[in-house]
């Protein structure tokens, strides 16, 4: 019987200091947030990867200083200042629980996620058939990237 579990996926030290790192300056590279952190560059690039790769990051997005827009539509400029304010006022921390969803059934991931890399990518699966299934699905993909890399 399957637990209805949230996939336990805790951050650690080093995911929560590169997502504070983008929150205070998503234009920051790997190599400014590794001095920053005390991590390697290619550490940062790895974590951050990760993360893309889960579906924590959705996206770096710029931050509009909202008083500097002269406009008529106020309409609109609210809801972006409400988009804009919405996004940023997240605490992080090492307790959060990072739901995940498979990359091939897109159902929940409830235990330990079975990982795909390939060039430079990572897929979740909630199970091996998933994984498998996907491989076979996107196999010329993989391929095609993997063979594009190793070059």
């Amino acid at each position: 019987m399957r637990r209805n579990l949230i996939m336990p996926f805790r951050l650690d030290d080093v995911d929560i200091a590169v997502l504070e790192s983008l929150l205070k300056d998503g234009r920051k590279s790997f190599r400014q947030i590794s001095r920053e952190i005390g991590a390697s560059t290619p550490t940062v690039k790895q974590r951050y990867e990760k993360l893309v790769s889960m579906g924590l990051i959705k996206a770096v997005m710029p931050i509009v200083d909202m008083d500097m827009i002269e406009n008529k539509e106020s309409e609109k400029l609210d809801q972006i200042r409400h988009e804009t304010i919405k996004h940023h006022s997240v605490k992080i921390s090492k307790t959060m629980m990072i739901k995940m969803v498979c990359d091939y059934c897109k159902g929940p991931i409830h235990e330990k996620p079975h990982m795909l890399k390939f060039a430079n990518l990572e897929r979740f699966f909630c199970c091996t058939s998933c994984k498998s299934l996907y491989k076979e699905k996107y196999k010329g993909r993989i391929d095609s990237l993997e063979n594009k890399n190793n070059f």
